[in-house]
């Protein structure tokens, strides 16, 4: 498993995993629209363009054939903390593969990115995903409405670098 920060080349793989995997996603989370797929390629350039601004900090997850997994994402970086947001495909769920990339992202944000915090939601109906968030040092802090499910939010300090 590697996680490699965004890139535009990524556009074409990162659409095909979103598509492949839609129908799965909308089982936990809120579905991606029609209009997101349909203006993938602009929305894809406004990410990257956020990334360069260091506002968000986007990251894909690759298997060791270099095929696209997963995503795992930092957004809203203001003040030192950010909201992390992951997705696993189906094929890859299920072997830890959430655990492992949110502790290596919570590492990145620490060192690299200058992060002190992090928050990250789920819906109620995610018992998986909270597992990933609780095993990586994160605590709910509330309640929270996804797309109109309920949901908790979790928070995690990390540790100061430097």
């Amino acid at each position: 498993m590697e996680l490699v920060r965004l890139r535009d080349d990524h556009a074409q793989a990162l659409l095909a995993f979103e598509r492949e995997n839609r129908e799965y996603f909308a089982r936990t989370v809120p579905d991606r629209t029609d209009a997101y797929f349909a203006g993938f390629d602009a929305r894809h350039r406004a990410l990257l363009a956020e990334q360069e601004a260091g506002v968000c900090h986007f990251h894909v997850v690759l298997d060791e054939r270099g095929s696209l997994v997963g995503r795992v994402n930092l957004v809203d970086v203001a003040d030192g903390t950010a909201d992390l947001g992951y997705r696993i495909g189906e094929r890859s769920a299920g072997r830890g593969l959430a655990t492992a990339v949110v502790a290596d992202v919570c590492r990145l944000a620490a060192t690299e990115y200058g992060l002190h915090a992090l928050t990250a939601a789920t819906t109620l109906d995610n018992p998986a995903s909270r597992r990933v968030l609780e095993h990586n040092g994160f605590a709910p802090v509330g309640d929270v409405s996804l797309g109109g499910r309920p949901g908790l939010r979790f928070r995690r300090g990390l540790p100061a670098t430097g």
